[in-house]
């Protein structure tokens, strides 16, 4: 039987799809024989994990409604002949979308893809396209949970709560005209080029302690790095241009810890905001100021703003936080950042049933002739490091890569068997 799910949709969703790829290690004895009987095994986990995310395995019939009609998932098996450790020791880059299902910034009719990649020593690569018009990443760690519980045949699966469109129901798509002139100015065209700058604890430890040095009460890794990496593109695009342009920048901001519901741990859904902070021309680009101006924008998405935001009148709320943002993006030429993480979501810990993820990637947005100045942050496997997969324009990209105030606490696309 057909059935409805109305979603409680988020407005500021720009990307079709959550793309994100999990590797996977082989074991003493293992062959490709044995990935290939585990990729039968997730395959039929998987199968069953959706009759609990069942919003997952049907069709996207308007921009608000997912049609449950038990289509199923888009599942495919890849043979890739390299082993794991080999491909993990010398990185290319531009293999990270091929592990994919599909292409991420693609309107396909599946909401559910997945690509197992199997290695020629019976590693795999598990790639994931699942849509972002139902899922948010938080979401996604939800239902890789109840996955990988399934899979590994637990009587504790999560179960998820689908009850986020009635806290936050929509009424209506927002006006086409009011998403453009949002998304207008954050987009730019050129060549994109995708770099991984990463910072391991020692680094994110010296971070902390040169901004508590200057004044910051109790600066957080994520608020360091985004700090800096802004403050060194600022710089970049500034060599390249003769002047400092007007700069932003903008983060998704997850909305559960402002629920005050114990239950909006396991609700799925896209409970996520868009937060933005400015800059002027003659700003001057310090740390701790830039690191005041990601904390201060966060804080603006608190519990009143949630609380607003749900309900019949919540819409209304949406609607008006929008064309504020409009209004600030639309000001003057500004140069845009926009900063994701899927930190502290915990990733590293979804074993099928043989091992933990060895590594994490998202997507490689290389040679893209429209794009967004994005850095995707993701944590390192071990201690409190951090990955910032960043794409920038290529001349902007080549005086970032050289930044010594950069590298003196990230290093450029190392293994991550490091």
């Amino acid at each position: 039987m057909h059935t409805l799910w109305r979603k409680g949709e988020n407005q500021v969703v720009l990307t079709p799809y959550v793309p994100l790829t999990l590797y996977y290690p082989s074991l003493d004895g293992d062959d490709v024989h044995k990935a290939l009987e585990r990729s039968t095994a997730l395959k039929t986990s998987l199968s069953k994990t959706l009759t609990q995310f069942y919003p997952l395995a049907g069709t996207l019939k308007d921009d608000v409604t997912v049609d449950c009609n038990d289509i199923g998932a888009n599942y495919v098996v890849a043979m890739v002949n390299r082993r794991l450790y080999d491909y993990l020791s010398h990185l290319n880059l531009q293999w990270v979308n091929k592990f994919l299902p599909c292409e991420p910034n693609s309107n396909g009719s599946s909401l559910t893809n997945v690509q197992v990649n199997i290695f020629e020593c019976g590693g795999m690569a598990i790639g994931m396209c699942i849509s972002h018009k139902i899922l948010d990443g938080a979401s996604l760690a939800i239902f890789l949970k109840a996955w990988t519980d399934m899979a590994c045949g637990s009587t504790q699966v999560v179960h998820p709560n689908l009850s986020a469109p009635s806290l936050f129901p929509v009424q209506t798509s927002p006006p086409t005209d009011i998403l453009m002139k949002l998304y207008k100015p954050l987009l730019k065209q050129g060549k994109c080029v995708t770099k991984r700058f990463v910072f391991d604890t020692d680094a994110i430890t010296k971070l902390k302690a040169q901004a508590t040095s200057v004044g910051v009460q109790r600066p957080s890794r994520l608020e360091v790095v985004i700090a800096l990496i802004w403050k060194c593109a600022i710089s970049a695009s500034k060599d390249i241009s003769g002047y400092q342009k007007p700069s932003g920048f903008t983060q998704i901001v997850n909305l559960r810890p402002k629920l005050g519901t114990p239950l909006s741990k396991d609700m799925i859904g896209n409970l996520v905001w868009m937060v933005i902070a400015t800059c002027g021309a003659n700003y001057e680009t310090t740390l701790h100021g830039l690191m005041e101006k990601v904390r201060q924008s966060s804080l603006k998405v608190d519990s009143e703003f949630v609380e607003k935001a749900q309900g019949d009148e919540g819409y209304v709320a949406m609607h008006k936080s929008l064309e504020e943002m409009v209004e600030t993006v639309s000001k003057e030429s500004i140069n845009f950042y926009g900063f994701t993480s899927l930190c502290k979501v915990g990733f590293y810990d979804f074993d099928f049933g043989w091992a933990k993820p060895i590594w994490m990637t998202g997507i490689v947005a290389q040679g893209s002739p429209m794009f967004m100045n994005m850095i995707n942050l993701f944590d390192m496997k071990s201690g409190d490091g951090v990955e910032a997969w960043v794409h920038l324009d290529e001349q902007e990209m080549e005086i970032l890569e050289s930044n010594q105030e950069l590298l003196a606490f990230a290093s450029l696309d190392p293994s991550p068997l490091e």
